[in-house]
């Protein structure tokens, strides 16, 4: 295969329309991405309409790729990403149905090996890593040899031999864990010899005509795959800055880069990007918080407060379902990224544990706040928003809250959900002292003084609520 510079023609198109270099691009690659497609789904008219939103997508980011030589390794990913979308829209009885399709139309001249290792493959390439991916893309996609696959990749011939081969034993794994044995040299040769497939002639056209257009020509469900698989691709994008900045700063956390865990939000803005979810560091410090912007640190809690605070729940377990099997002492966690910290915190739950949760509607007893006196000595009404909590469990002040500030804390005293029913919305000063007296429970003294200080009433019932049911996936 003659050696070409993908990048040469994507500035040609990025920085002059030039259709032509456009046109050169898919003619080089449209069969790599309608074989990727066609493997995928199965169905080689979905197979097109997938060919034609990846060099739609293309056309839209040749700006950002124009220095890509492994051009190749990136329509691999975005044509999976693509089909993977079109997947996900079927039901799956259709998927089951193009699964059949798709073993149907597979070469019958291939290999022994190639039935088995083709359902598998894409899977198994998309998982190497970014460089072991371009190397097997490079050689056995788009047909490379091994002095052309290095230039791409910025090494030596001999280099990109030891990647190919090192990338080609992953694989190799890869399969045995799933019950495909062979050797790396049978894959390699069944690779080779199956995984592109000749692209229908007319669609070429189709492709360059519509693409160069930036689909403004295109049906609207070849437009649903290119929005979708653009906003997989942000996606994907996003979780990799992420990771990154979390990996380069573990590293230098080792050496030199000292993280502060002080609560406050002057100490947490001079800290580097970073996302670290720990076993805690800080078991004689009390639990606590501080947060600026996006950023936030808790130090020293619980997983099941965790959990409610990245799925905006209460934070008590009372109104939450937990596994039984589940990590039981406290963590430290920190974000100091761009972005929603709430869906970082979700994700690293579930990479560490295996935990994910959803809110239900269940019955359940619970206690409703009543106010009985809403001039009651112990709240004392106050025009400044503080939203502070001093004090321990016994002896609590709270300075400047509303209401929900003291059924919250309730909640932890009565150990039942609290719904706030007082109706009340000035803020407060509330200072809280008790003890229980001999014989007598932490829930039945509170009750006790509530009415007069606070002319605040509970009253037990059982109603429908909110719960967060947290779930193992792994």
């Amino acid at each position: 295969m003659e050696s070409t510079d993908d990048s040469a023609l994507l500035r040609q198109y990025a920085e002059n329309n030039s259709d032509e270099a456009f046109a050169a691009l898919v003619q080089r690659h449209i069969n790599l991405v309608y074989s990727v497609a066609l493997r995928q789904v199965g169905n080689a008219h979905a197979a097109e309409e997938i060919t034609q939103a990846v060099f739609i997508i293309l056309s839209k980011k040749a700006a950002q790729l124009r220095h890509d030589k492994a051009l190749g390794s990136w329509l691999f990913q975005a044509t999976r990403l693509t089909a993977n979308n079109f997947v996900r829209s079927e039901t799956r009885r259709h998927r089951r149905e193009e699964e059949a399709y798709m073993q149907s139309v597979l070469d019958e001249s291939a290999t022994g090996a190639w039935p088995k290792i083709a359902p598998l493959l894409d899977d198994a390439v998309a998982g190497l890593r970014e460089k072991d991916r371009q190397a097997i893309v490079l050689r056995f996609y788009e047909g490379r040899n091994l002095r052309e696959v290095g230039q791409a990749l910025g090494a030596s011939e001999d280099a990109a031999e030891k990647r190919v081969n090192r990338a080609l034993e992953k694989l190799r794994k890869f399969f045995t864990k799933r019950g495909v044995d062979s050797t790396t040299a049978i894959i390699a040769g069944t690779i080779s010899a199956n995984s592109v497939q000749a692209a229908p002639v007319v669609l070429t056209k189709a492709v360059t005509a519509i693409a160069v257009a930036k689909g403004a020509a295109a049906s609207g469900s070849i437009l649903i795959l290119v929005k979708g698989a653009l906003n997989l691709m942000a996606w994907a994008k996003a979780k990799t800055t992420i990771i990154g900045a979390s990996v380069l700063l573990a590293a230098a956390t080792a050496t030199t880069v000292a993280i502060n865990w002080e609560l406050n939000s002057e100490a947490l803005d001079k800290n580097p990007p970073i996302i670290i979810l720990q076993p805690t560091q800080f078991k004689s410090i009390m639990t606590g918080g501080a947060q600026s912007g996006d950023k936030i640190v808790f130090k020293n809690v619980s997983l099941p407060l965790l959990l409610a605070t990245a799925y905006h729940h209460p934070t008590l377990e009372f109104r939450m379902v937990l596994p039984s099997k589940r990590p039981t002492e406290n963590f430290d966690f920190m974000f100091t990224l761009s972005g929603d910290w709430t869906e970082a915190l979700k994700s690293e739950i579930q990479k560490q544990f295996g935990l994910v949760a959803h809110v239900e509607t269940r019955q359940a007893d619970v206690l409703l706040a009543k106010a009985i006196n809403s001039n009651a000595p112990g709240l004392k009404i106050v025009s400044t928003n503080e939203n502070q909590q001093i004090g321990n469990f016994r002896d609590v002040v709270f300075k400047g809250v509303q209401i929900d500030a003291l059924t919250g804390w309730l909640e932890a005293v009565t150990k039942m959900p609290v719904i706030n029913q007082t109706g009340l919305t000035n803020y407060y000063d509330i200072t809280v002292q008790w003890k229980p007296q001999a014989g007598q429970s932490e829930a039945d003294a509170i009750r006790q003084i509530l009415p007069n200080q606070f002319g605040i009433q509970l009253v037990p019932t059982n109603i429908p609520i909110e719960i967060l049911v947290v779930e193992k996936v792994k």
